[in-house]
């Protein structure tokens, strides 16, 4: 519970230490600090050879990344100390060694979190709703390649069983993901197979990005139905098995989703 007395980046702090603890992260002091009281462990006040750290994350009792708080007003600039978090990330740390930069910088005041991955090919910093676990973490710096990472070295599309305009289709919106643009649009004619490009599309970045889930929205409970009748017959073309066979398909009807579940 934030006092009455404390400055607007102690109340931030004390939202950053809510959220971290909710990711489960434990929130430990620079002065003592215990790498056995769990797998991720948050230190505030982390000594570097450029001045304290408001966060560092250890995983595993490896430092991963820094946590650069400032107050909540500060939430439409946040971005301009991007360059002093990357600071913190490249400094030395004290007691530990650290031969390279810390990969995982973020910035919070406690409401907006900004998170850059070093490991992107062309890191930039987004927004994101909450903190990672630790076990996430962990996951990521021992891969050393991201999401993004992985959608530069996509394998070759396999033509076969494939209509000309959905092979086009798939390949340039791959190459926009190799663009790194966030966004894109595929316009196809009535009857041209859209859902099997979709799917087809859904396949490949469970395979070859290795993406955790992937989510088709649909405007009608009739089509959503469709969708996943056809998840439930596809068959890839590198593959004899079928969709379900590979991944868990989940057709989402309340809040709530099976854990790891890609649809």
């Amino acid at each position: 519970m934030t006092g009455r007395n404390q400055n607007p980046e102690q109340i931030a702090r004390d939202k950053i230490d809510a959220l971290l603890e909710e990711a489960g992260w434990v929130i430990q002091s620079a002065k003592k600090v215990d790498f056995n009281a769990g797998l991720g462990i948050a230190v505030r006040e982390y000594t570097t050879d450029v001045g304290p750290a408001d966060y560092v994350l250890f995983v595993e009792r490896k430092a991963v990344g820094i946590v650069e708080a400032k107050p909540e007003d500060w939430g439409h600039i946040i971005t301009t100390v991007e360059e002093q978090s990357a600071g913190y990330a490249s400094a030395n740390l004290k007691w530990v060694k650290n031969s390279e930069p810390l990969p995982f910088i973020y910035e919070s005041t406690g409401v907006i979190t900004r998170f850059t991955d070093s490991h992107d090919p062309h890191p930039r910093s987004r927004e994101i709703f909450n903190f990672p676990r630790p076990q996430t973490l962990q996951e990521w710096y021992r891969n050393k390649f991201s999401l993004r990472g992985l959608l530069q070295n996509m394998s070759p599309l396999n033509h076969d069983n494939l209509r000309e305009c959905q092979r086009i289709e798939i390949e340039n919106l791959e190459e926009s993901f190799k663009e790194d643009k966030p966004r894109a649009l595929i316009q196809m004619a009535t009857g041209a197979g859209k859902t099997f490009t979709a799917i087809t599309s859904v396949y490949r970045l469970l395979k070859y990005a290795k993406a955790k889930r992937v989510l088709l929205l649909v405007d009608t409970r009739n089509l959503g139905e469709q969708g996943d009748q056809e998840f439930m017959s596809y068959v890839p073309n590198d593959d004899k098995r079928k969709f379900n066979e590979l991944y868990l398909l989940q057709q989402l009807k309340t809040i709530n989703m099976t854990k790891n579940a890609p649809i």
